[in-house]
């Protein structure tokens, strides 16, 4: 028996990652897997912004920096919310993390005591569960379906909330499915998060410029009765195409950012600091630098959409944001390929892997069964060849 403890062992994979992993190995067997399995856009990092980082390296920013990260990198990404989200927030209420991904974590360890809840609408990113559960969390979910649009009602959201409540976690647009709250919808969940000052709310506007214009992006702390209690996440890897530099941010009231400050100083102390100025370049810059990359996901999604109504037993809607369709696919569960039974949208996925050459990720990873997520964060050529294989390999299946 290996002496791990228990947290490692209770911890799983991500299944993003896990389903990423499969289609590496078998793509080492020779076979021409298309991946669509990761939330990473296929786009280089602009030129502008690896300039800047080329710059800071002869410049000698490559000493330790502060914690929460250097000060007018901070400042610009307060200036940044102020300019884009009408949020005021100071350079001290800034925590520069290691990718968003670090600074959830951060805000979990700050704010979480074992047997405290978490509320968590489904669909959800991956990291949600584990990270709330991994600081002892008791996680209560709030399921959504296709007609509701993936969002949940404010008298869900009631009825959650409990003297033991500590969080209510959610991202727009959403990963998996693309969802935008909008602004009167985030207001009735505002009304209802202020009567209770003891629950605080983590809003994941990760995918924030990956809107295509159909819903106004709004930020939940832009609501004065939850300013307090609400903590903003965002970063560079999506809206950038930055995922490898890791640089993920928060603005929160100055005593969380204080308190993410101190746990980060024990894990990982100050984030790159060449990643840091080419963060600031990239927030500084006149956003319609990066258009281009937005314009093309618009038209993918376009397409995707259309391609995957053509498939047998796929339900979808037409996302808004991100850069994914999250297609229901109840339909198919049951029939079979062999000896095979597709039981779950799990099987699902991996016999599309595995017949189809194609990688998803079942929506079961994101709290909801019955749904398959496909990113469109790939070249066209390649987006229409895997619909053409999930369209055969579905024809496979039999009752």
């Amino acid at each position: 028996m290996q002496p791990l403890s228990q947290r490692a062992q209770e911890m799983g994979l991500p299944m993003t990652i896990e389903m990423a992993q499969k289609a590496r190995e078998l793509s080492a067997t020779g076979k021409h897997v298309i991946s669509l399995s990761l939330g990473e856009p296929d786009f280089d990092t602009p030129d502008f912004i690896k300039a800047s980082a080329n710059e800071a390296m002869i410049q000698n920013f490559t000493h330790y920096m502060p914690v929460p990260g250097f000060v007018d990198v901070r400042q610009a990404i307060a200036d940044k919310f102020k300019r884009d989200n009408g949020l005021d927030y100071s350079a001290e209420q800034i925590v520069i993390s290691t990718g968003a991904k670090q600074s959830l974590l951060n805000i979990f360890l700050a704010l979480v005591d074992p047997g405290e809840e978490v509320i968590i609408p489904a669909p959800y990113w991956v990291s949600y569960m584990d990270q709330a559960k991994y600081c002892g969390a008791e996680v209560k979910i709030l399921s959504t379906t296709m007609e509701t649009g993936f969002k949940i009602t404010p008298d869900q959201l009631e009825n959650a909330i409990t003297d033991k409540s500590k969080i209510f976690i959610f991202s727009s647009p959403n990963n998996p499915c693309g969802a935008i709250y909008t602004e009167d919808e985030l207001a009735d969940i505002a009304a209802i998060i202020a009567k209770y000052p003891n629950l605080y709310i983590i809003s994941d506007e990760i995918y924030e410029l990956l809107n295509y214009g159909e819903v106004a992006h709004t930020s939940m702390a832009s609501f004065p009765a939850v300013y307090n209690q609400t903590i903003t996440v965002n970063g560079l890897s999506k809206g950038f195409a930055m995922t490898g530099w890791r640089v993920g941010y928060i603005g929160a009231p100055a005593w969380i950012a204080k308190a993410c400050t101190k746990l980060q100083s024990n894990f990982t102390s100050g984030t790159n600091s060449i990643a840091q100025r080419a963060c600031k370049t990239a927030l500084e810059a006149d956003p319609t630098k990066v258009q281009y990359m937005v314009d093309t996901f618009a038209q993918r999604r376009d397409k995707m959409v259309a391609w995957m109504k053509e498939v047998h037993g796929f339900e979808l809607n037409s996302p808004p944001g991100a850069f994914y369709v999250f297609p229901r696919v109840v339909e198919l569960l049951g029939k079979k390929f062999g000896e095979k039974v597709m039981e779950t949208s799990i099987d699902l996925s991996m016999y599309l892997l595995e017949e189809g050459l194609v990688s998803t990720v079942p929506g079961d990873a994101f709290g909801l069964p019955g749904y398959i997520r496909f990113s469109y964060a790939a070249a066209e050529m390649d987006l229409k060849e895997a619909v053409q294989r999930v369209k055969a390999a579905v024809a496979n299946l039999e009752d």
